[in-house]
């Protein structure tokens, strides 16, 4: 009975892709950056081969690497979760989806406000925590929806938890969603939670993303079609749209990410287990925080003997990343067009580099190979040599 188990480091890349400078990231290296930090202690990663990386100019490179190890390229058109996670599960973005870098047009908050019966600020590109510093007030005054976007493709809707309820906040992003399609189809619209008073706010862990239904087939509905299971935790239900997996679980950290893994690492199921940790993104990324950062990433390193000890002798385990959002870059506090690493653990599976990798889809192709299931996604097993 052979699993495949998938754990992403949200936006932990690992240098400037080659087509970087049309995205705005010339330079970004996020696994750079961390390594300037103290916190950064990784010694499980550097083990499986982190730092042996083709192109890695930083960290101490391991004489006898334990992983297989290499990094990928994307290629859809973007450098957001939704883009990132599908390539890896086989579907290529080739048409970017829509930005607002100007607000979303009438023909978009009309509708919503009429459907919500709510009104609308902001409707701009914000800090998720700036805009609510800066407009929480008001919206606990008046009621009125916290609307705005980012460099990536999506719609956030911010609301106090004390007077917007929680379900009826997550019913206006259903609203959106539906209202989201064609021209205007968002990557993602995302439900961003908050509380405190007097300016003093802070973001609750009830944040849910609602994204396009993904193509297929790709990796998560092949494994169901071949009759194995598919267990998500974290983010990735809500990435896939809830489509496709036969058990999954919402986290409110790292931590407790890494431990619902651990946890379900002791079940006895036959197929994938894919888990996103979003914290390094969503916290210390996009705020610029690279002693945080590289704590997070020490964390996950901590815990990493624990999850290798949890695998059965015909196990794989991957430890990815979707896109970049690098702590130290001063340009732009948005996500960063980056390679990410792939490494590669199982005792079928022969150490060693395994180069350069065109596309995200290599990672499909490898779960698809070592679970037996005939895939018609596109890349190449890295399994083996």
């Amino acid at each position: 009975m052979a699993r495949a188990i998938i754990v992403v480091l949200d936006s932990f890349g690992c240098g400037e892709a080659p087509d970087a400078d049309k995205f705005g990231d010339k330079g970004a290296n996020t696994l750079r950056s961390c390594t300037t930090s103290s916190y950064m202690k990784v010694p499980n990663l550097t083990k499986l081969g982190m730092y042996n990386i083709d192109g890695i100019d930083c960290g101490t490179k391991d004489e006898a690497p334990i992983g297989a190890y290499a990094k990928c390229r994307e290629v859809s058109m973007g450098k957001d979760t939704t883009t990132g996670h599908w390539e890896m599960a086989g579907i290529i973005s080739e048409k970017p989806m829509p930005t607002y870098p100007d607000g979303f047009p009438e023909e978009v908050l009309k509708p919503f406000i009429e459907k919500t019966g709510r009104g609308v600020l902001v409707n701009k590109p914000y800090s998720g925590t700036a805009v609510i510093e800066e407009y929480g007030d008001e919206m606990v005054k008046t009621g009125d929806w916290i609307v705005y976007t980012s460099a990536d493709s999506v719609f956030q809707i911010a609301a106090h938890e004390d007077v917007v309820p929680l379900e009826e906040l997550y019913e206006a992003c259903r609203i959106a969603r539906e209202i989201l399609q064609g021209e205007h189809a968002v990557g993602r619209v995302i439900a961003r939670p908050f509380i405190g008073a007097n300016g003093k706010y802070e973001r609750t862990p009830h944040r849910h993303d609602f994204s396009l239904l993904p193509k297929k087939p790709n990796l998560l509905s092949e494994c169901i079609a071949a009759g194995k299971e598919v267990l998500a935790v974290g983010k990735i239900h809500d990435i896939f749209a809830g489509q496709d997996m036969t058990e999954y679980v919402y986290t409110e950290s790292n931590a407790d990410g890494i431990d619902r893994t651990i946890e379900w690492m002791d079940r006895d199921f036959d197929g994938l287990l894919f888990t996103n940790l979003v914290d390094t993104d969503m916290i210390f990324g996009h705020r610029r925080d690279i002693d945080g950062y590289a704590k997070a990433i020490a964390y996950f390193d901590e815990k990493l003997p624990v999850i290798m000890d949890k695998m059965k002798d015909d196990d794989i385990l991957i430890i990815t990343a979707d896109h970049g959002c690098d702590p130290g870059y001063d340009a732009h506090t948005d996500h960063t067009r980056e390679y990410i690493p792939m490494l590669c653990y199982g005792k079928s599976v022969p150490a060693g580099n395994r180069g350069t990798r065109e596309g995200f889809a290599d990672i499909a192709a490898t779960v698809c190979e070592h679970l037996g299931i005939k895939s018609e996604t596109p890349g190449v097993s890295f399994l083996k040599k």
